[in-house]
């Protein structure tokens, strides 16, 4: 493949057909029309970052306040240099998100914009032909495509030589000094010591200090240009709201959420969160939507699509509705708790305010925020304990897959991820990938462990910034700016402490708060099934392939390990009174009863023998058993010790250390539907193997139900 040599930006044949004066006329038109405003000018530097790329060939970096229009730059400038002939434009996005928007807009202006993702399979070969017939302009991938060797092989390889614009959007990524580091935009680094020198490359962020522009810097080369401009906001009217219990800042958003005018984003920390908050909103009689990784690819679609078009009051939204996001007339962003550092705010309360006169940014402070945020920090690095156990098992075996590393190794499935591709993303690097196996290299490997060190120190650091932050008396505006290396700051005058008074009341009514904590109480998390039997883990059972009809039912757990309300009650009796409070048991046979209402009905009860408290889930079981009016039986026994479940990190291990540890008494089991009860869940597989076994010894379907559940 490849285009034809008129195209090639390494023979450089195109005449230049433009001046610069008819080439900042056309850049104007196709602005003005990606505005959909006939009246639109170049903001400063807009034109210039343009024609540095265009008729200068430059390496470029971007450093301009959200809203700015940086999108707008390479997208003019992609259009004009296809008018000149170049070839297509490469685009590094970070989120999938950020890419249907970024497509949606380049249609304003004519360019022909395709992407490569995990959710689009059946359009690749389709987009290869497109690509081979020089049919596309703007090609928008995420940067672990990069680690493809499949589309390096065949999209990229060929097309080296004729890429007429490399852009990395959300630049600040390539820094593992920024404050959402990808390993694989390290890969970039090497892809442009591939192109030819003349490609200009443009990399764009609104979040930078200088600490990661230096960093972007050495990584892209020093011949990078920066364009940097002030980081203040005019049209954001910040506030700070510090109410500690999730139940006042759920009540205040009843109270004042309708108030505020617009629709907006209002950001959680959690998944759970997400969800939680936006059907409490629901339930209140606003029309919001939960947005978090947990929500299917098509829904999430219609959900963006629904905010653009103010069908919605309120996106409730992790970072998965993050950076880039473009909605012009976006009026508030709120977060429900505080993000771990000023750059991470800044990053999203930037989506609000773009194309109108005011907006407002509420942040929210409650007392969970530091123990979330202290859990990312702490997880942001693999320890070198976790590469050393890799690096031996590879070293000793010749080729694994993802699934015998599990096997190899008592590591959480989602920390090896993070560590092999942190590992994949090293150069050299001490693993390859061949044929989805994984390798060990010659390459001698430690981890960095004082830069490591250095950069949780100033993770640390951010999070006290954000705590002053909240406290802080000055110019919102400014002390973010400030923070940001903003090269002159200036009090906006549009914040909260700017105006002396607050734009909304901090007070909320006492009735939504205690209409909040009882919604809290009676929130529930679905345990779904698991679906397959994990391979090689039950040789004693000789559970092996689909579970099929040995599978558990849809089941009910009551809350989150540590939540407000109940999860803190189950905590306190598990831990410190060795029994639960009959609180949890009329909880619990509500939620059962008159919430969950599993259909068959169960008509008798068992539960898990406890591990090191014997008659800690026995006797709750039999007290919510009678509260329900069912038959109790003890029929599920414990046949031999094992490890404690939490010790177990990985799914094959969880697997592995029930094969064989539970027995059924048969003569005490009833062929009818059973409620299975443990108080605590994390893996799944002891309801999985619990109820197989009650399956197999005659029982109806198995409904599980839990206490809490413990996994992060």
């Amino acid at each position: 493949m490849g285009l034809p040599p008129i195209y090639r930006v390494k023979e450089f044949t195109v005449e230049l057909t433009f001046g610069v004066c008819v080439l900042q006329d056309r850049a104007l038109e196709y602005l003005r029309r990606l505005c959909n405003d006939p009246s639109a000018s170049f903001r400063d530097g807009q034109w210039e970052a343009i024609d540095s790329i265009v008729n200068h060939q430059k390496r470029l970096l971007l450093v301009r306040r959200t809203g700015w229009g940086k999108s707008a730059v390479y997208f003019i400038a992609a259009k004009l240099l296809r008018e000149k002939r170049f070839g297509p434009t490469l685009l590094i996005s970070p989120l999938l998100a950020l890419m249907r928007n970024q497509i949606e807009a380049a249609t304003r202006v004519g360019v022909i914009a395709h992407t490569v993702n995990s959710t689009n399979s059946e359009e690749w070969k389709a987009i290869h032909e497109k690509l081979g017939q020089n049919q596309i302009d703007v090609l928008l991938i995420s940067p672990e495509r990069l680690a493809n060797e499949d589309f390096l092989e065949k999209y990229l390889l060929p097309i080296t030589d004729s890429i007429g614009l490399f852009v990395i959007d959300e630049a600040h990524c390539i820094s593992d000094w920024g404050h959402d580091f990808r390993p694989d935009y390290r890969r970039i680094a090497r892809i442009l010591s591939i192109l030819p020198d003349n490609v200009p490359v443009l990399s764009t962020t609104a979040t930078a200090n200088d600490r990661v522009v230096k960093d972007i810097q050495t990584q892209l080369g020093r011949k990078l240009e920066i364009s940097r401009g002030s980081l203040v906001r005019a049209s954001l009217k910040l506030q700070n709201v510090h109410l500690p219990e999730p139940a006042a800042r759920m009540a205040w958003l009843s109270d004042h959420l309708e108030k505020i005018p617009g629709s907006g984003i209002i950001y959680t920390l959690t998944v759970r969160d997400s969800t939680r908050l936006a059907e409490w909103l629901s339930s209140q009689g606003m029309s919001a939507v939960a947005y978090n990784a947990g929500v299917p690819h098509e829904q999430r679609v219609q959900i963006e699509q629904d905010l653009l078009s103010n069908k919605v009051k309120a996106v409730v939204g992790t970072t998965a509705l993050g950076m880039g996001y473009d909605k012009p007339d976006l009026g508030f962003v709120i977060h429900y708790q505080r993000p771990g550092s000023v750059i991470y705010y800044y990053q999203q309360v930037g989506r609000a305010g773009r194309a109108v006169e005011s907006a407002y940014g509420i942040l929210f402070s409650g007392k969970e925020d530091d123990d979330i945020v202290n859990y990312f920090i702490e997880h942001a690095f693999p320890p070198q304990m976790y590469v050393d156990q890799l690096l031996t098992v590879l070293s000793a075996n010749e080729g694994l897959s993802r699934g015998q590393l599990q096997e190899a190794v008592n590591i959480p499935s989602g920390r090896i991820e993070h560590t092999l591709k942190y590992l994949l993303a090293e150069q050299p690097s001490p693993i390859s990938k061949q044929n989805g196996k994984l390798y060990r290299t010659p390459v001698p490997y430690q981890l960095n462990k004082e830069r490591i060190q250095e950069i949780t120190k100033i993770r640390y650091h951010e999070q006290k910034v954000m705590q002053e932050y909240m406290k802080t008396e000055k110019c919102l505006m400014q002390f973010l700016a400030k923070e940001l290396d903003d090269p002159n700051p200036k009090p906006c005058g549009n914040c909260s402490n700017c105006a002396g008074k607050p734009h909304f009341p901090l007070e909320y009514s006492d009735d939504k708060a205690i209409a909040a904590l009882e919604f809290l109480k009676r929130s529930f998390i679905e345990i779904k099934p698991r679906k397959i039997w994990f391979k090689d883990a039950f040789p004693t059972y000789g559970f092996s392939g689909a579970i099929g009809d040995l599978m558990v039912g849809t089941g009910r757990c009551l809350c989150l390990w540590g939540d407000p309300a109940w999860g803190q009650m189950v905590k306190e009796g598990k831990q410190l009174r060795g029994s639960f409070d009959d609180a949890l048991v009329e909880a619990s046979v509500d939620l059962i009863r008159n919430r969950w209402k599993p259909s068959p009905f169960p008509m008798w009860v068992t539960c898990v023998p406890s591990q090191r408290q014997a008659s800690l889930v026995p006797d709750f079981t039999q007290r919510v058993a009678k509260k329900l009016g069912l038959a109790y039986s003890d029929c599920v026994v414990k046949v031999r010790e094992h490890e404690p479940q939490k010790l177990m990190q990985n799914s094959f291990h969880q697997a592995r250390n029930l094969d064989g540890v539970f027995d059924i008494t048969k003569g005490k089991v009833y062929n009818d539907p059973v409620l299975l009860i443990d108080d605590m869940i994390d893996s799944k597989w002891t309801f999985t193997v619990v109820a197989a076994l009650l399956k197999q010894a005659g029982s109806g379907v198995v409904w599980p139900f839990a206490l809490a559940m413990t996994s992060k």
